[in-house]
């Protein structure tokens, strides 16, 4: 009986931070997975002080963000076409540029997953195990028809068991390989090392943590749960939830990636590279705990990733959120349809997944400055305009914003 309160204890508290949960899912799946995988083996953990950071300023736009909608009872790009000069034409911009951020991010996903599948096929069956063709089919028929009979209400319960996946696999391959942690601490100070490339990295990091899609999908899943004003430290709380879950799932990520790939001197290039190594350490168990989160991490993104494109159409015109309607259904298809990308282009899915990363690096200035206009508009917060404090964080996130676009693209330069 104590056993039964305490799980519904758990449920209620993670049904509290909806939203956040429903951000973990989107942030951490296999774009998150492989960033700081490949971050992990090329530089151990001497990049922890950018995940930090990413981390930080996730939550400081997740807090504004959330609470402009809250007072407002609008949306992001609603808010931006509405209330800032020319905030057409940039509520477009942002609209476009996430699409397609999101559309490459989708195909490295589903590339990554499916290797994945494919691999824990080959561990049951042996042999080549199922094609990657049949696999892929057989996702996005199944999600599709998830999306078609669906509600947010079920995603955020399909969310919820899959960040619960994911922590528990994440967790339990970690104490496996047991990293150090004196080398964790040490990649606390900021240091960037001599190399190509780690400034696109650094880009990837930001990139995947602090999302510029993350904080207008907030502002949508925040007005899907129907908070108001009354809810604003709930709101707070639940961002400070899913912006520490982020970095504690992340530096797990890149320390297991640290303790094994770094320590051996191997360089990811292929997720299957570090499901490979696990076997030694455990046996097909640990590979299949690894494929477990892993594939857990990237359908659970696909699901805000798919819901973004028409999510953002009804944020830009102001209309509600019908996911029954035909342009959801549209839509949603033709996003999924994009998971056979991979099948007919030649780059890994690592490589579509780091560049993707990156990519939104390059769109965060777009919604860190329009963000610290908004929430200082004091006709337009209604007595909870921006203080001091949250001023500062803000000015420090468009900082960071512009220093991270310009590691995106410095190493092409």
């Amino acid at each position: 009986m104590k056993d039964r309160t305490t799980w519904r204890k758990i449920a209620t508290g993670l049904g509290m931070v909806g939203p956040g949960l429903f951000l973990i899912a989107y942030n951490i799946g296999t774009g998150s997975i492989t960033t700081m995988s490949k971050v992990g083996a090329e530089y151990g953990m001497t990049l922890t002080w950018a995940l930090a950071l990413s981390c930080v300023f996730t939550y400081i736009l997740m807090v504004a963000y959330g609470k402009t909608t809250v007072v407002t009872g609008h949306t992001a790009l609603f808010n931006i076409k509405t209330n800032i000069k020319y905030g057409a034409a940039l509520a477009l911009y942002i609209v476009i540029a996430l699409v397609v951020g999101e559309i490459l991010a989708l195909m490295g996903i589903f590339g990554i997953v499916v290797d994945l599948l494919q691999e824990g096929t080959r561990l049951i069956w042996g042999g080549e195990g199922l094609s990657a063709l049949s696999i892929t089919g057989v996702l996005v028929v199944g999600l599709y028809l998830l999306l078609w009979y669906g509600n947010y209400k079920i995603f955020e319960k399909v969310l919820m068991c899959f960040v619960v996946l994911m922590l528990v696999s994440f967790f339990v391959v970690f104490f496996m390989v047991r990293p150090d942690f004196s080398s964790i601490l040490q990649g606390m100070i900021p240091s960037i090392p001599n190399d190509t490339g780690v400034l696109h990295l650094i880009a990837a990091i930001a990139g995947t943590t602090c999302s510029a899609a993350v904080f207008i999908v907030r502002s949508t899943v925040v007005a899907e749960k129907g908070w108001g004003i009354h809810d604003l430290k709930k709101e707070k709380k639940d961002s400070a939830v899913s912006a520490s879950v982020m970095f504690i799932l992340s530096m797990v990520i890149m320390a297991v990636s640290a303790g094994t790939l770094h320590v051996m001197g191997i360089r990811l290039n292929n997720t299957l590279e570090m499901i490979s190594l696990f076997e030694p350490i455990g046996g097909k168990a640990a590979a299949f705990v690894l494929i477990l989160g892993i594939a857990g991490a990237g359908i659970s993104t696909i699901f805000p990733i798919v819901l973004i494109a028409p999510w953002l159409i009804s944020d830009f015109m102001g209309k509600s959120r019908d996911l029954k309607s035909p342009m959801y259904r549209i839509l949603g298809l033709l996003g999924i349809l994009f998971g056979f990308g991979m099948q007919f282009i030649e780059a890994t899915p690592p490589f579509v997944m780091v560049f993707s990363q990156a990519f939104q690096a390059l769109i965060l200035p777009a919604v860190a400055i329009p963000i610290f206009i908004l929430i200082n508009q004091k006709s337009l917060m209604k007595g909870h305009a921006a203080g001091l404090k949250m001023n500062i964080g803000l000015v420090a996130v468009i900082l960071f914003s512009l220093m991270t676009a310009y590691f995106a693209v410095a190493d092409f330069l």
